[in-house]
């Protein structure tokens, strides 16, 4: 049964790995014994990795524009040169801007868009080219709440997220029989630096505990078990998934 579950000794690339959801995912694959590239949007992505090195899991760290096409690019062949192959691929990098929707500048919208869909879009492919030549990988996508609701004036961000769970689709219908497992994981109200502000507001902290049947927010260890399986061979029959972790929130 373990061996199910077993991924050591696998190749990952986890963006946005440096704080959050993003480090405590890559800490967890990194546990699991999968050689590791984090990549993030400045040197605190290096700093990060090199104290997850270690002689057992080898763990890089590449700098990346996420809102940059060439950027892109660039950073998943470097990361290549580390890795020497991809098996696993965490699209967790994501911004949110908020404005009211009647004032929502297109920059705004353009540049959250950028970072938090097209570059999925873009490193999913990249990946899934090396993946079909073997017929083997996962590529995971963090997608949200806000891929099932429309959240209030973050309309680019729900847009960006609604979108990445149709990708997760998309890209399964076409991947899943050359050997590629393609899903995502909807995170729940997680106790991160991004939620810091709607915690410092103690009625919308309040209304938001009392609808998590859990009773308690999230945190990133919670994360893990969800992607060790989706990364592992217990889910080799699962496609197109969006997996909510959330303590029960969409089902309330």
């Amino acid at each position: 049964m373990m061996e199910l579950f077993n991924i050591r000794g696998k190749k990952a690339i986890v963006t946005g790995g440096s704080r959050g959801l993003g480090k405590g995912m890559a800490q967890g694959l990194h546990d699991a014994g999968v050689e590791l590239v984090l990549m993030g949007t400045n040197e605190t992505v290096i700093t990060t990795a090199k104290e997850m090195d270690s002689s057992e899991a080898r763990t890089y760290g590449v700098i990346a524009d996420f809102k940059e096409e060439e950027d892109v690019r660039k950073a998943f062949y470097e990361a290549l040169e580390f890795l020497g192959d991809i098996d696993i691929l965490v699209n967790n990098a994501g911004m949110q801007i908020r404005h009211p929707s009647v004032e929502f500048p297109l920059r705004d919208w353009e540049l959250v868009l950028a970072v938090n869909l097209t570059s999925v879009f873009l490193l999913s492919q990249l990946a899934g080219k090396i993946m079909l030549e073997k017929n083997s990988g996962k590529i995971i996508n963090i997608a949200s709440l806000l891929s099932f609701s429309g959240g209030y004036t973050v309309p680019a961000y729900a847009a960006s997220k609604g979108g990445i769970a149709q990708l997760t689709k998309a890209l399964s219908n076409e991947w899943a029989a050359g050997g590629i497992n393609v899903n995502a994981i909807a995170p729940g109200y997680m106790d991160t630096d991004n939620t810091a502000e709607i915690k410092q507001d103690p009625k919308r902290y309040a209304q938001i505990l009392e609808r998590i049947p859990a009773g308690r927010w999230g945190s990133p260890d919670d994360l893990i078990g969800a992607l060790i399986f989706l990364s592992s061979q217990a889910s080799d029959y699962v496609n197109g998934s969006i997996l909510s972790v959330d303590g029960g929130w969409m089902g309330r």
